[in-house]
């Protein structure tokens, strides 16, 4: 079966406006408690929409997207881990499955995208492109752990 996969990225804006701002903005807590929203951002991550990411996320779902890889543009390279709380907002908005992009620098974090930011799954490039792990090395990681992997033969 095929889908067409929406990619969005976003920004986290900590400009959550007043009661005159007639913005659509899901205010989401951020690991330290301060609330924020998360703004789609174009042209790798430079230039702000104006667009809520849950949102949007729902919008795209009911123009029938089949998958979202979502990229937090405020970790994407960072090795920080993935952003959670956007994740987990996006992954809970939604009925399709949600592909957390940014931030990983090992399998600990994508073990904790699936279990706190309720990702289905999880994507990585640098770990993998300058050898740090092996997709083996998350597979056996994310089993030890009792996460189903998919094995491919």
């Amino acid at each position: 079966m095929y889908c067409n996969v929406t990619a969005i990225d976003c920004r986290r804006n900590l400009d959550i406006g007043d009661a005159s701002d007639k913005t659509i903005k899901t205010i989401i807590e951020l690991e330290d408690g301060t609330p924020a929203w998360y703004e789609v951002v174009i042209y790798g991550g430079r230039t702000p929409t104006g667009i809520d990411a849950p949102g949007w996320a729902r919008q795209v779902e009911e123009l029938g997207a089949g998958e979202i890889l979502l990229t937090s543009m405020d970790r994407d390279g960072t090795y920080d881990g993935y952003d959670i709380p956007i994740t987990r907002a996006v992954s809970d908005a939604i009925n399709i499955p949600v592909i957390a992009s940014g931030g990983a620098a090992g399998p600990e974090h994508m073990f904790d995208v699936f279990v706190d930011g309720h990702a289905d799954a999880a994507l990585a490039a640098s770990i993998f492109h300058f050898g740090e792990y092996s997709v083996g090395d998350v597979k056996e990681y994310l089993d030890d752990r009792s996460m189903p992997v998919r094995i491919v033969h």
